[in-house]
């Protein structure tokens, strides 16, 4: 984890590496403050969700609610304050070995379904504290690329720092050090295979 990073120290570097004066805080009153911390909260959201980072995800029983749906469903559950997004895999029971369900509609923030128990992976808002080191400098690339107009008034530096972070247009956003963030990430996961699938067993 990064140990004393935090939303300040990252927008701080970034702006250092335009060239500009780093910020001691967000209520300083400067363009550089106030612009950063317009854009830093949106930015990190955004790159979060934009990968299933290993780092950002919890597993969660939800809470079924005394409510019922007017529609279509039996029960009612509260989708966690801290979420970003819809759930990544919906589970009804705790047991292992369990596949994902998708017999559940996401609305507002609830989950509609007819389990008597449901089970959620979900991405959170992590703190810059719980964040990987690949994934702090990733934000600091980013944050640079955002700055770069507003602050420099130059689009070629803007044009450059988005290189640097996400690789040119034709890559959809997973080039540049994008690309190397995610194979860092990828590094303590296992590979994935294909398991019992009724197509090669017929084959096979």
């Amino acid at each position: 984890m990064a140990a004393g990073d935090s939303s300040l120290s990252i927008c701080s570097d970034a702006l250092l590496m335009l060239g500009a004066n780093s910020i001691s805080s967000f209520n300083e009153g400067t363009d550089a403050a106030n612009i950063s911390d317009r854009l830093y909260p949106d930015l990190k959201n955004q790159a979060l969700l934009v990968y299933p980072w290993s780092f950002s995800f919890k597993k969660v029983k939800l809470a079924k609610l005394i409510t019922t749906p007017t529609t279509e469903y039996r029960y009612e559950y509260q989708l966690p304050g801290d979420r970003l997004g819809p759930p990544r895999a919906v589970y009804t029971s705790a047991s292992p070995g369990q596949r994902p369900s998708k017999e559940y509609r996401i609305f507002q923030d609830k989950l509609l379904t007819d389990y008597e128990e449901v089970y959620v992976d979900y991405q959170y808002a992590v703190q810059e504290f719980e964040m990987p080191v690949y994934f702090v400098q990733l934000l600091k690339y980013m944050m640079a690329w955002h700055l770069s107009y507003p602050i420099t008034d130059q689009d070629s530096k803007a044009q450059y720092w988005q290189n640097v972070a996400v690789g040119a247009p034709s890559e959809n956003g997973r080039g540049g050090y994008m690309r190397t963030a995610i194979q860092m990430d990828g590094q303590g996961q296992p590979n994935n295979y294909i398991d019992d699938y009724a197509l090669i067993a017929v084959r096979n």
